[in-house]
């Protein structure tokens, strides 16, 4: 019978239901991350503590070997190293590239639930030139023909053999790689390539993931604390004596920082509690409009009563109307979710798959029919069964209901959840907009990369090539990437360290002579590399390793020995970030690649990229015939780096937009009620003389007021929400007062501008029309 309020409530519980439970998708997959795995409880990956500011996901590759023989709680334990270098691989003829390899004990197939096609999971590698594949790698390589005993050439030189085809490792797994090769390997080429110490010997070298597994009830804590004594037994330096490990769960790699912190599981909290408001921005448009139609609907209800209905009817045959209600919302919103679950994967970055009897669906439904009956329902039922008869047949209504200060509650309420949301998504966007134009010590712009494979045994000849092409303005190499380098080490000295002095870890960047110049890097002091032979014995810090390491002027020329070279500070540049602003930018050693084989990058005009490009690539041939190649811009790889943050941008801004626009929808329904309960009222004033924009500010102003209560409850609880979000930048914008200014002006702007389109209407209505009512 009432079209449009059915219309309303319908279409604002659906699109509510569907944000909600999208959202609910979202966060369940996010808190499944590594919890397929059977030893899940029991698996804890090792950091290197050195103080509070400075603690190391790598770890020496020792630390595995001693963790498993000497420390009675630990029945298992295993090394991973990504291993990017390695990505043109060949079989009869075929070449293709990969680049998600690494190198792994055997152990990660004892520990790990990673589900083995063919070989043998307690043994996967017959030899340190054994490989495993994941199934669709397999699959990519060899089409139809079986894997086993196969053999591919990898970068043109060293053959594998295959021993094993594993399932895809799951997409909610913190460990993610296609090809996995022997850690034996590794270890053979360290030992055999004339360093000082052998790979199981050396304790400074911090880059390797070290995953342990635990046995039943064996303390962590104990554990970690025995890791750190064992490591100091067998490297007893000053600079280790307050070296401390931590164990982090396996659970928890995915959402917490090493030292505890609620990085990624304040976005799982902050999602979910966006998915309540949207609900609630629903419901309360629900309790709004029936409560306000409660006058209309009390006659009828007064009838029933006087003809024998009882309360506890009423009240069933009321909330089986709220049932309904939902239900069809429930049809609507699965089937919205069927079509947009394909935007909804592009716009989260992740591969969802929307299962309607799925357990966590189903939970998903059974937890928001719970939450709006409870809301939208109840209250709104027994309200109405609570009607006096003969007081309702005359229009008067006892209860809270029938009082405009409960329905004011909810609007400010409402509102409260939009402007939160508009000031929320105005921050999250200016975060955004300040990654991506913070000056990062070095020009990104128009330079693209590409690893050289072959083209390292003819760097100068093809350096001078490129460099004869008139839309190339430098070439250089670096053996580390310049946008997420995190190899380092602290197996470092220097003049004027003292004996008490806390060890830490820095990262260390090997680049060719002119690497500082065409990546517009700045100098603070002293010089460059010159390709001299003195180089070799050259280092050039960044301002923060000077300040970690304490060393006063003059610094240029001070002794200082890494991995046993000894040299001299030959220069220090200006801090430039080489990680993401999640974290402060960290000590930095640069030293000279004399043998550059590592990531050619080449800076180009905007004009000139594509033959700039071409010109690459026809090297590139030259040298990888027959190969792929493949090369990206370093602002791309950059925007990579903040994929995780722009999605959860894009999320919120979307989900927002939705939330107000819900809340918008609901305000329409109540100024139409309002102003068809006000249409003699609104009659006799233009009879008398009242202006249109009269009728306007009539039917406005207590709505508008509500919103400015509103702006006052919601900008302290914004404030310190997203205080903490950015809290878990390094570097970030400011928290400007006119955020907050602006986002009142949007909510009052949209407010008015709802209310202006349907108060308009009523006060151009001819008032003889409206008098005629009666």
């Amino acid at each position: 019978n009432n079209k449009m309020y059915s219309f309303i409530n319908i279409t604002g519980l659906a699109v509510s239901l569907t944000v909600s439970i999208l959202l609910l998708l979202w966060v369940s997959d996010e808190l499944s991350y590594d919890r397929f795995n059977v030893n899940a409880a029991n698996i804890y990956k090792l950091a290197a503590k050195f103080d509070d500011q400075n603690i190391w996901n790598k770890t020496p590759a020792p630390a595995a070997i001693y963790a498993r023989k000497d420390i009675p709680g630990i029945a298992d334990a295993c090394r991973i190293r990504d291993n990017g270098d390695v990505s043109v691989f060949e079989y009869n003829g075929k070449q293709i590239t990969e680049s998600h390899n690494c190198f792994a004990d055997a152990s990660l197939f004892r520990m790990f639930t990673f589900h083995f096609i063919e070989g043998n999971p307690q043994h996967p590698f017959t030899d340190a030139h054994s490989v495993v594949l994941s199934e669709t790698t397999a699959k990519k390589f060899f089409g139809n023909e079986d894997p086993m005993g196969k053999v591919l050439k990898v970068n043109d030189k060293k053959l594998y053999r295959v021993t094993g085809v594993i399932k895809d490792m799951p997409a909610n797994s913190s460990i993610h790689y296609n090809i996995i090769f022997n850690f034996k390997q590794l270890e053979d080429e360290y030992d055999t390539a004339g360093y000082f110490k052998t790979l199981n010997t050396n304790w400074d070298l911090y880059s390797y993931d070290t995953y342990v597994l635990l046995k039943p009830n064996a303390n962590p804590a104990l554990a970690a604390q025995k890791m750190g004594m064992i490591h100091r037994s067998h490297y007893d330096i000053p600079a280790n004596k307050h070296l401390a490990y931590l164990f982090v769960p396996l659970t928890k790699l995915h959402l917490y920082s090493l030292d505890g912190k609620a990085q990624g599981m304040m976005v799982v909290r902050v999602f979910l509690i966006v998915a309540i408001m949207v609900l609630l921005i629903a419901c309360i448009n629900y309790v709004n409009l029936i409560t306000a139609r409660a006058i209309k609907r009390s006659k009828e209800i007064s009838i029933r009563k006087i003809i024998g209905a009882g309360k506890v009817e009423l009240f069933m045959q009321l909330l089986s109307e709220s049932l309904l209600t939902f239900l069809i919302a429930l049809i609507v919103a699965t089937g919205i979710i069927y079509l947009v679950m394909p935007l909804y994967n592009n716009l989260s970055g992740k591969n969802m798959v929307f299962e309607p009897w799925s357990p966590s669906v189903l939970m998903a439904y059974g937890l928001t029919m719970l939450a709006t009956l409870l809301l939208a329902g109840i209250y709104p039922a027994i309200m109405l069964s609570s009607f006096k008869p003969l007081e309702a047949m005359k229009g008067r209504i006892g209860g809270i209901g029938s009082k405009a200060n409960f329905r004011k509650v909810l609007v400010v309420v409402q509102f409260s959840f939009s402007i939160m949301l508009i000031t929320s998504t105005i921050i999250i966007g200016k975060q955004l907009r300040y990654i991506r134009e913070k000056n990062l010590g070095y020009d990104k712009q128009n330079v693209f990369s590409f690893r050289m494979h072959n083209i390292s045994d003819h760097y100068d000849a093809a350096v001078t090539e490129l460099m004869q092409q008139p839309g190339i303005l430098g070439v250089t190499e670096s053996g580390a990437d310049i946008v997420n380098n995190s190899s380092g080490s602290s197996d470092i000295d220097w003049d004027g360290k003292r004996a008490d002095q806390q060890s830490f870890t820095i990262i260390q960047m090997p680049v060719e002579r002119n690497f500082l110049q065409v990546m517009g890097i700045q100098l603070a002091e002293g010089s460059g590399f010159t390709g001299s032979p003195a180089d070799g014995a050259n280092f050039i810090l960044n301002e923060t390793a000077i300040k970690e390491m304490g060393i006063k002027k003059p610094v240029i020329g001070k002794r200082l020995t890494f991995h046993g070279i000894q040299g001299i500070i030959a220069g220090v540049v200006k801090d430039f970030h080489f990680q993401d602003m999640h974290q402060k930018i960290p000590p930095l050693l640069i030293q000279y690649d004399k043998v550059p084989n590592g990531i050619m990058y080449v800076r180009t005009t905007g004009r000139d990229a594509p033959r700039a490009i071409a010109a690459a690539e026809k090297i590139w041939k030259e040298y990888n015939a027959g190969y792929n190649f493949d090369y990206s811009f370093l602002d791309s790889e950059f925007n990579d780096l903040y994929k995780t943050d722009i999605h959860t941008g894009q999320m919120f801004d979307c989900f927002a937009v939705i939330a107000i626009l819900i809340s918008c929808l609901g305000l329409f329904g109540l100024i139409t009620f309002i102003a068809e309960s006000k249409v003699k009222e609104i009659g006799v004033r233009k009879v008398l003389g009242a202006s249109v924009p009269d009728i306007v500010m009539l039917l406005s102003k207590d709505f508008l007021i509500l919103v400015l209560i509103a702006a006052a409850i919601a900008f302290p609880v914004a404030w310190y929400g997203l205080s903490s979000f950015l809290q878990g930048y390094a570097y970030h914008t400011e928290l400007s007062w006119w955020v907050f200014a602006l986002a009142g002006i949007i909510a009052l702007c949209i407010a008015l501008i709802t209310i202006s389109f349907r108060a308009f209407k009523v006060a151009m209505a001819n008032p003889v029309e409206s008098l005629r009512t009666e």
